[in-house]
């Protein structure tokens, strides 16, 4: 009664043991089975805690670094599936990406975000 329980942050360090186990039975070192014990200890300590407040911080933290990695791979995911039909360009003075339609010959563009102009082809 009273435990905090287990979180996504949990399972994540559940599946980081996991694979720490894994690769100790590929490697056959000590180091991986070391750091896997370790985060299970860790793991086990958050989902015996009674502190909620900071067991809640800490999954809310996770979380958010979760999500920005998970939308760095979708935007690149994007840009990927964009290079079929669209350039994209990086202004040189503020770095601002910008998308332009292939096939249009040398056109000048402008950054939405800083108006610099610059040629470049399409």
């Amino acid at each position: 009664m009273g435990r905090y329980g287990v979180d996504d942050f949990s399972r994540f360090l559940m599946a980081v043991a996991f694979i720490f186990l894994l690769l100790n039975l590929i490697f056959r070192t000590g180091w991986f089975y070391i750091l896997a014990i370790v985060v299970l200890a860790y793991c086990y300590y958050r989902i015996l805690s009674k502190n909620h407040d900071k067991r809640y911080t800490e999954n809310i933290k996770y979380t958010y670094y979760r999500d920005k990695a998970v939308n760095i791979f979708k935007r690149e995911k994007s840009h990927m599936q964009q290079r079929k039909t669209h350039h994209i360009y990086t202004c040189g003075k503020c770095k601002q990406k910008i998308r332009i339609p292939k096939g249009k010959g040398k056109i000048q563009v402008t950054c939405p975000k800083c108006g610099f102009q610059f040629v470049k082809k399409s």
